[in-house]
């Protein structure tokens, strides 16, 4: 028969080294994630731009149409932009701090009316396929 008064306990608790390994996991899976919520960041911000650009094209078309003109017509901006009674109430600004240039003339179809400066990762801020537009 055996004695199991005299069987010696192990510490139950971790090493340093295991503890270690598992601050390193966290950190490297903190670091995805910034990395992941920096790229939809700027995915938002690019495709809110686009709808801001968009939403302009749309103001301007407008205007073109209510008051007959040409492309290459003047626009007067306080008829286009005016919170009493204009296309838009105000311009839109770009959620990554850009600059946005509106153009003073009705543009050709296919051109913007709105151009924005902010360029990220090689992806501008203006819309690929705007050419009916």
């Amino acid at each position: 028969m055996k004695n199991h008064t005299s069987q010696t306990s192990k510490d139950t608790g971790i090493t340093l080294l295991e503890l270690t390994v598992v601050i390193l996991v966290l950190i490297g899976m903190i670091s995805v994630l910034f990395i992941g919520a920096k790229a939809y960041k700027e995915g938002a911000d690019r495709a809110q731009c686009v709808v801001n650009i968009r939403n302009v094209q749309v103001a301007v078309r407008s205007y073109q149409n209510l008051y007959i003109l040409n492309p290459g017509d003047d626009i007067n901006s306080a008829r286009l932009v005016s919170e009493d009674g204009g296309f838009m109430d105000t311009l839109p600004s770009c959620p990554a701090q850009g600059e946005y240039t509106l153009v003073t003339e009705i543009p050709d179809l296919g051109d913007l009316a709105l151009d924005c400066s902010v360029e990220t990762d090689g992806f501008e801020h203006i819309p690929s396929q705007h050419a009916n537009w």
